[in-house]
């Protein structure tokens, strides 16, 4: 099991209505290892959200298990679970805090259910409050809070006590960019210096490619693809990753891109559009800032510079094009003056 730390075997969760079922999981596996940043990516309505609650057993499976720590959650009593419970954090894209509770005794809410001295209470919500960075804000409610704010409020309650796993449905959904940022530059201390293990899903793909080391395509239901998240973003294979992670778009009117690769041709045949078959397989623009190449009996010789976007996702989508092509290639300083080449 890889030192899973939580592992999900042949889950299948189905919501019965008035006319019809709605299958929302079927047939998903899936292990998640302890201490690493694992995202779960898929459109609306794939089963992202009920994958996640089904991992603390909100909501129960209609079949299959989740074990957590090696321990089967569903055949816990209700006591053992909540027990269990207290190693998953959770937080959510509305932050879901108590209106009429301050920041600091939104911390001790958990803490307070599992029955902890007040005195301790107090003091683990102001420790958390330093690792959030909201230490002068103890005393502020949720209306009084930026959405920042508020998340990293909800990020100290779910950490409070000590849990091994945290929870992050659309954490980050409703905040801006800038905001977005700093959350995740968050979750990734969390991650390194706790050593706590961060699930999360998002449609947000610069989430996943920042910080995730692992990542799950869910589409319809169903798993469709996972692996590393620098191979499933340099490569992906199933339909709806292609769709999800290359950018799509129309015409590009200025390139910003500041780095820089020489493609060498070698010989290749002359009829082989590569700059058109790499930009339309990479579903990335480049730009053409010199070129010197020779048709010879039909065999392309010489060389071209090309301008790289600054997504470095795209990159290596690139690199991964060119290199599967067998195709010579060599990255320059971006001030490769091209009358010298």
């Amino acid at each position: 099991m890889e030192n899973n730390i939580i592992q999900i075997e042949n889950l299948e969760k189905v919501f019965p209505g008035k006319d019809s079922t709605v299958v929302a999981l079927q047939g998903i596996d899936l292990g998640i290892r302890a201490g690493e940043i694992f995202g779960i990516i898929g459109l609306s309505g794939a089963g992202k959200s009920t994958l996640v609650r089904c991992m603390n057993l909100l909501e129960r499976p209609t079949s299959g298990r989740v074990l957590f720590d090696g321990v089967d959650l569903a055949s816990l009593s209700r006591r053992e679970l909540l027990q269990v419970r207290q190693s998953i954090g959770m937080i959510f894209q509305g932050f879901n805090l108590l209106a009429q509770r301050t920041a600091l005794k939104n911390i001790c809410y958990p803490m307070e259910i599992a029955g902890w001295p007040k005195a301790k209470m107090i003091e683990r919500a102001k420790e958390l409050l330093d690792i959030v960075g909201l230490p002068d804000k103890a005393g502020a409610y949720p209306a009084q809070l930026s959405g920042g704010q508020k998340q990293r409020i909800a990020i100290a309650r779910a950490l409070a006590t000590y849990p091994k796993v945290l929870l992050c449905d659309e954490a980050t959904s409703a905040l801006d960019p800038n905001t977005t940022q700093s959350i995740l530059r968050l979750l990734k201390e969390i991650n390194q210096t706790m050593g706590v293990t961060v699930v999360i899903i998002t449609h947000e793909m610069r989430v996943f490619e920042r910080i995730c080391h692992r990542v799950a395509v869910i589409d319809q239901s169903r798993i469709v693809e996972m692996g590393d998240v620098q191979e499933v973003f340099r490569r992906p294979q199933s339909a709806i990753a292609k769709q999800l992670i290359l950018p799509q778009g129309g015409a590009v009117e200025r390139m910003a891109g500041s780095r820089t690769v020489r493609i060498v041709f070698d010989g290749m045949s002359s009829f082989e559009p590569v700059i058109s078959n790499m930009t339309l397989e990479c579903r990335t623009p480049v730009n053409i800032l010199f070129a010197d190449t020779k048709n010879i009996d039909g065999k392309a010789f010489g060389h071209m510079i090309l301008q790289l976007p600054e997504d470095a996702a795209a990159i290596e989508r690139i690199r991964a094009y060119l290199e599967s092509r067998g195709i010579t290639y060599k990255e320059e300083e971006p001030d490769v003056h091209t009358a010298n080449a």
